[in-house]
């Protein structure tokens, strides 16, 4: 007898529908599973048979053959164990073929339970596109991220027993539900504030300015100074996420398995802040197979934080340098090519040399000319020219040490940060722009804007003075054009170019 169930995939972030197609035939027993499957397919044949024998049904004793349609598509994870086994079930007359067409996916333990398994979210967003598709059966610890998709029902199941007597109509499928907006708009609290950090409040300002246009920095100081401290609180003033922004970024994390338990949607911005021995399939994706997203990816709508910048492997750093400007990556390997976001906010620190005090008026710096200029050649021009604002970070005096934080809060920080992201969405919207971010407005859109005439001979000035590049220029207009929104201005004046400037002007001594 014959029998096919529908399952899907996961493929780069989404996923692909499979068609699970069972036979059981005369012939010496056996069972195969072609089309394609990675190891993890393959060794599920041991896991199916016993999880039907410990069900309660029996396991056919002739030729069995599993095929995974398409058959040119590889085939990885655990989650066909379930629709695989339901399909020799159908196949061998121990279950009527259902009236209704499911997705099903799960992982089988040997003694029947259905697992959880990855990629739930990119399932479900796929099965719901399908006009074909009644419903998802899948494991109970995949409901809720499951659920989040409303245009299709989710029957959870805990055994394989329980999936057979949906199937068989003996129990009336209940679908689960979430409350989306409960999981969106659940309250996010911060362990971590601005108000905590003492002095530093250039470094604070640009910062905010970061955090209103979505650009890329480079803190430069000595040791100690806080620039990872600043760091790790930034995330703490940026806008929340979207639903739709936390839809996209839970599908990442699903199909890693990193979704929080009891959390189905995650609703805070990452913060990722990888070692710098982090290798190059660490940073953009990759492995066997079928390749993993890599940090960059992991850092899609929040902040890729790199320490100790000269550290990284030089090749790692230029792989970010195609990200930062076209906010996704594509990685290539033998017979698949998969294309992941890569929509992050770069945060980068360094010291200014080797010993960290170059600059230092308290400590004197020990390094060779050679040395600092071997340690600033590990970062190449054209990375540093996609870098947008430029802050140095210096120590702080013994007086501000010794004093009470005394800076805003985060909460008031976040609330001017969306104040002017606000405004420029309007502007944006009301230009019929297609760009949705700061980073992304094009060229020509930036020059339509209007200057006065003492911040028009600013910026030839600083053309001149500085040699900006094309990119350079037009990053040097965008950090204007963020400073003009925080001052809710429709003209970007010469103060806003001016305190633009200030942040690609950092001393030469110190980079």
């Amino acid at each position: 007898m014959f029998a096919r169930v529908i399952s899907a995939a996961v493929i780069g972030i989404d996923a692909e529908l499979i068609e699970v197609q069972c036979d059981v035939a005369r012939g010496f027993p056996g069972f195969s599973v072609v089309g394609l499957p990675e190891k993890e397919v393959t060794e599920s044949r041991e896991r199916i048979r016993s999880a039907i024998k410990n069900s309660g049904c029996s396991f056919p004793t002739t030729r069995i053959t599993a095929n995974l349609a398409p058959a040119d598509l590889r085939k990885e994870g655990v989650g066909l164990d379930l629709p695989i086994a339901l399909g020799l079930i159908i196949a061998s007359q121990q279950l009527p073929v259902p009236a209704k067409r499911y997705l099903i996916l799960g992982e089988l333990a040997l003694n029947g339970e259905v697992r959880a398994v990855k990629g739930a979210l990119p399932i479900a967003l796929r099965a719901s596109v399908d006009g074909n598709i009644d419903g998802i059966i899948l494991p109970l610890d995949n409901a809720a991220e499951a659920a989040l998709v409303e245009e299709i029902p989710v029957y959870p199941v805990l055994t394989l027993s329980e999936a057979i007597k949906l199937l068989s109509e003996e129990v009336e499928p209940t679908p689960f539900s979430i409350d989306r907006e409960a999981a969106w708009s659940a309250a996010v609290s911060y362990e971590t504030d601005f108000a905590e950090i003492k002095g530093q409040q250039q470094a604070k300002r640009a910062l905010e300015v970061a955090a209103t246009g979505d650009h890329s920095v480079l803190m430069v100081g000595p040791p100690g100074a806080g620039k990872s401290m600043l760091s790790r609180r930034f995330p703490t003033i940026q806008p929340p996420l979207s639903f739709k922004e936390a839809l996209n970024t839970t599908k990442i994390y699903s199909i890693i398995g990193m979704i929080p338990p009891g959390q189905p949607l995650v609703t805070t911005r990452p913060f990722r802040a990888p070692h710098h021995t982090i290798s190059y399939a660490g940073m953009v994706g990759g492995g066997g197979g079928i390749p993993r997203p890599g940090e960059i990816t992991l850092a899609h709508h929040g902040v890729l934080f790199l320490d100790e910048l000269p550290e990284f492997d030089r090749h790692v750093l230029e792989t970010l340098r195609q990200p930062l400007e076209d906010r996704e990556i594509v990685i290539s390997r033998a017979g698949v090519s998969v294309c992941y976001p890569a929509d992050f906010m770069l945060l980068a620190a360094m010291n200014p040399c080797p010993c960290g005090h170059l600059g230092d008026k308290e400590r004197e710096c020990r390094c060779t000319s050679q040395e600092i200029r071997r340690y600033r050649k590990r970062i190449s021009g054209p990375f540093l020219d996609r870098i947008d604002i430029f802050i140095e970070v210096p120590r702080l005096t013994s007086e501000e040490l010794l004093s009470r934080p005394t800076g805003e809060s985060s909460a008031a920080i976040r609330s001017r940060v969306e104040t002017a992201r606000e405004l420029r969405a309007k502007r944006l919207a009301k230009e019929e722009t297609k760009s949705k971010k700061s980073d992304h407005i094009i060229k020509e859109e930036i020059e339509r804007r209007e200057f006065d005439s003492e911040g028009r001979k600013l910026l030839e000035m600083a053309i001149d003075h500085f040699g900006l590049s094309a990119r350079g220029y037009t990053r040097l207009l965008r950090v204007a054009r963020t400073i003009a929104d925080l001052s809710a201005s429709a003209l970007i004046r010469a103060e806003h170019l001016s305190e633009a400037i200030q942040y690609r002007s950092i001393d030469e001594d110190l980079l």
